[in-house]
């Protein structure tokens, strides 16, 4: 009997992230794709408490088409349907916040409630 090779498969990788990139946006904004990667490659890099490889892909509309601003995606965005609207001259550590979400040993949770039922 054949093995079933219908399941996928997965290898590992040392990317953060794959940002998709209005290459529209980029055009009407006046950006080249090569400036548009380095911006978000130095994002990436500026990442809080960690160095992130980005994988820059430049596609078609994404959807939304802001006047001044540049739609890019995320595989976390899109898994919230949402994309991001970012402005080409913001710093790289505002894109990198906006880019990927900062998740850190040190972040606070949220306090438990109390065990007597009283509101903190």
């Amino acid at each position: 009997m054949p093995k079933d090779r219908s399941q996928g498969r997965s290898a590992k990788t040392k990317l953060a992230e794959v940002v998709l990139v209005c290459r529209k946006c980029a055009k009407r904004q006046g950006l080249r794709a090569r400036s548009v990667a380095a911006r978000l490659k130095a994002a990436g890099k500026a990442a809080p408490g960690r160095r992130a490889k980005l994988r820059i892909v430049e596609t078609g509309c994404l959807g939304p088409c802001p006047k001044r601003l540049l739609a890019v995606a995320t595989g976390a965005s899109v898994a919230t349907g949402r994309v991001l609207l970012i402005e080409p001259e913001a710093s790289t550590e505002a894109i990198a916040r906006a880019i990927l979400p900062e998740f850190s040993p040190n972040d606070r949770l949220a306090e438990p409630p109390p065990a007597d039922g009283t509101p903190g």
